[in-house]
């Protein structure tokens, strides 16, 4: 019976050292990506559309400039389906050309802020499972030394 709770120990101790690497994987590429979107944001040095100078390269700040963005280009037409008036896009029209430029700034800026949503969750399951692998870990090493007894 020993020996079987031994193997447990064993078992749970390999389960736990998977959860701990995972962990720190998930962790360590949350901060990498974050970082990477950061730079990448900071170096198109998109500024915030309020005259501030304030550039773009957080998720406050791009969910700020996603919602003025929104707020200019429903200035020129409530609905992209208002704009066109039942016609087909018209890339000469420059309304309609900075309408659907606004439209891609802010696709872009709303990507972001949901990026920036996911790199906040891996790094958080990334968290938790260092935590379940050291929990686990001990747990197996419990068993193992109560097996061994």
């Amino acid at each position: 019976m020993n020996s079987k709770v031994s193997i447990l120990g064993l078992v749970v101790i390999i389960f736990g050292i998977i959860a701990l690497a995972m962990g720190i994987v998930f962790v360590q590429q949350g901060f990498a990506q974050e970082n990477w979107l950061t730079q990448t944001m900071a170096s198109e040095q998109i500024t915030m559309p309020d005259g501030s100078g304030t550039i773009v390269d957080n998720e406050a700040t791009a969910r700020a400039a996603g919602d003025l963005v929104r707020e200019h280009r429903h200035l020129i037409s409530p609905t992209y389906g208002d704009l066109l008036g039942g016609g087909n896009f018209d890339p000469t029209n420059p309304t309609q050309l900075t309408y659907a430029q606004a439209m891609n700034i802010e696709n872009y800026l709303y990507l972001a802020v949901t990026a920036f949503g996911v790199f906040t969750v891996v790094k958080a399951t990334g968290a938790f499972m260092i935590v379940m692998g050291l929990a686990l870990g001990t747990t197996g090493y419990a068993l193992w030394r109560l097996g061994r007894a």
